[in-house]
């Protein structure tokens, strides 16, 4: 079973899910279920409304009744109870405000690192692809004072910050890479030393971390970060 880690965008291809989706079903069939159950974590706006990946996800993978999709939203400011996991076949934690989703799933870190650790599929959309990292990149756009990438994907936050993630990969994660200029934060975030080496995914793109080799699938590209003594080196991986 693998980690599945999606760039974000507005649209959700089939084909960037169809392996998270296929290895659902194995992991259902191995428990005597047809069509498997995957819970869905998503934290809401400020407002109260969901994102509009919480929705599209939801389609995405229980269209055509493919799966059984567990949504579970909270607010801002609250966490998700531990009973979110139980029963499931896969987990996907959803896009929004990557520090709220850290903050949300804070009760659950010690308990999803065992589920997939004992072969429990995920994925992690946009924000969920953030918070899966050992060092989780929550945003920000200036360091220093300077800015490294536009305020709008800052995530609410003024210098770039990183936390304690999910410890499901041990590269830093960013998302929307190209789309929304993320890439050169990552970049800024190596040659600053805050981290060592990263992966930042462009939007309709998923990363499959297994077994095997690394997987790229979707019309983008993941741009592996890496800082040396003296540069930080640049290069794509291709879907």
């Amino acid at each position: 079973m693998s980690i599945h880690l999606v760039g974000g965008g507005p649209v959700i291809a089939s084909d960037a899910v169809a392996p998270f989706l296929a290895e659902a079903t194995a992991r259902a069939a191995a428990v005597g279920r047809t069509v498997p159950r995957i819970g869905l974590l998503s934290v809401s706006r400020q407002d109260g409304t969901s994102p509009s990946s919480t929705a599209d996800l939801a389609e995405a993978l229980g269209g055509a009744r493919q799966a059984e999709v567990l949504v579970t939203e909270v607010a801002p400011g609250t966490v998700f109870a531990t009973s979110v996991l139980s029963d499931v076949d896969a987990l996907v934690i959803g896009g929004g405000v990557t520090p709220h989703y850290l903050d949300a799933i804070a009760p659950l870190v010690d308990q999803i690192r065992l589920l997939v650790s004992d072969g429990l599929p995920y994925l992690g959309y946009s924000a969920g692809a953030m918070v899966a990292a050992d060092r989780a990149l929550l945003g920000g756009w200036r360091i220093g004072g300077v800015e490294v990438c536009p305020e709008e994907a800052s995530e609410g936050l003024d210098e770039v910050e990183l936390r304690e993630g999910l410890g499901l990969v041990d590269l830093t994660i960013d998302v929307h890479a190209v789309q929304a200029g993320t890439l050169a934060r990552l970049i800024a975030a190596a040659e600053a030393e805050f981290v060592t080496a990263g992966l930042a995914i462009d939007e309709d793109t998923a990363l499959v971390v297994g077994e095997g080799a690394l997987q790229v699938r979707g019309t983008g590209s993941v741009w592996r970060v890496v800082a040396g003594d003296e540069s930080v080196s640049v290069a794509t991986m291709g879907a």
